[in-house]
């Protein structure tokens, strides 16, 4: 079993956001139709060829929430450590978390193991939530550096990505997902 989880917020109001690279992403990836909502997840769930996605519906600094409660309900937690208080668990095999970078220009991507949140909120949650950081993520890079040096990051990861923009994001996308190949069964 693999958990992927796309970080975005919910809504309309950002759905072509900077910060829903996550959620961009998992359509790409699964398919954009057929997501159902999961109350015992608090996120949007498709499943396929043994594989979970997830789009937390908690908004982006609470993430962690979604990733806590899917590990527990499929006893990944117990099932390797015995108890979910122990820290620095491994949860590699199991768990990949897409995600915006705002340190990463756009077009670029990155794959990240056993590293820290880099400022990050969603990710910082589900370190805290999890107790480690020891899962796969795939960084997907935002930063537009004119934008970027006008607008405070807070605002900046709120904003929609323009026509311009949305094919170079999409293009790093695929390439990214490319490279997880080795990561999902």
């Amino acid at each position: 079993m693999k958990i992927i989880i796309g970080l975005g917020n919910p809504g309309d109001k950002y759905a072509l956001s900077r910060h829903n690279s996550g959620w961009l992403a998992l359509d790409m990836l699964a398919g954009a139709d057929g997501w159902r909502p999961e109350k015992k997840f608090n996120a949007l769930i498709k499943e396929k060829g043994g594989i979970i996605y997830l789009k937390p519906l908690t908004l982006m600094n609470n993430s962690g929430e979604t990733a806590y409660r899917v590990l527990r309900y499929y006893h990944l937690l117990e099932k390797q450590f015995g108890c979910i208080t122990k820290k620095n668990q491994d949860l590699r095999d199991w768990l990949i978390v897409i995600q915006d970078d705002l340190d990463l220009d756009l077009g670029k991507w990155k794959i990240s193991d056993d590293s820290r949140s880099g400022g990050h909120k969603g990710v910082q949650s589900i370190i805290n939530h999890l107790k480690t950081q020891r899962f796969i993520r795939l960084r997907l890079g935002i930063k537009n550096g004119e934008l970027r040096r006008l607008i405070p990051p807070e605002k900046f990861v709120l904003q929609k990505f323009s026509t311009e923009e949305l094919p170079i994001l999409q293009d790093s996308i695929k390439k990214g997902l490319a490279a997880l190949k080795p990561y999902i069964p």
